[in-house]
């Protein structure tokens, strides 16, 4: 899926694309990694070791995949920069913690740098109850698109600026 996403930004048939590895309810078993058991019943792993090991084996699949995006991404000459340059690459999730259903501290990352309007190779901490669409609404500006709100945005994140 991450070459078709490649190829569609390169020949520039879309800037925009979504792709879910698997939901936040998903008991999607992952045997071709050794993880048989479901997904979801593994994040209500209650501290078992084996069932943390497992879970653990699945982010590292995730993150491969994530690895697999950028580094195409970042291989493709574009303009005075690369294709991810002038990217906007977001990775989560809707949960920090699955067998507590937190969803305060969200483990996310924005890969590329939005045209040169984000100064990436950072980590930045925004306060509690900051909402996630504020992330949203702040890509929204950088793609020309903004808008007034954008779910339960509540303004823009500060710090991104390239």
């Amino acid at each position: 899926m991450a070459d078709m996403m490649v190829l569609a930004f390169q020949s520039d048939v879309t800037r925009i694309s979504t792709f879910m590895i698997a939901n936040e309810g998903s008991n999607k078993s992952y045997p071709f990694i050794g993880v048989n058991n479901g997904h979801h019943e593994l994040s209500h792993h209650q501290g078992d070791p084996a069932k943390q090991a497992k879970i653990a084996q699945i982010n590292k699949f995730h993150i491969a995949q994530l690895s697999y995006l950028l580094q195409r991404l970042k291989s493709i000459p574009e303009g005075d920069g690369t294709l991810l340059d002038n990217c906007m690459v977001v990775y989560g999730s809707a949960l920090s913690d699955g067998n507590r259903h937190n969803s305060e501290n969200l483990p996310i990352l924005l890969a590329g740098r939005g045209g040169g309007t984000i100064r990436s190779g950072r980590h930045l901490k925004y306060d509690e109850e900051t909402p996630m669409c504020n992330l949203l609404l702040s890509m929204l500006d950088r793609m020309g698109a903004p808008a007034e709100y954008f779910g339960d945005s509540t303004g823009r994140l500060s710090g991104l600026e390239g």
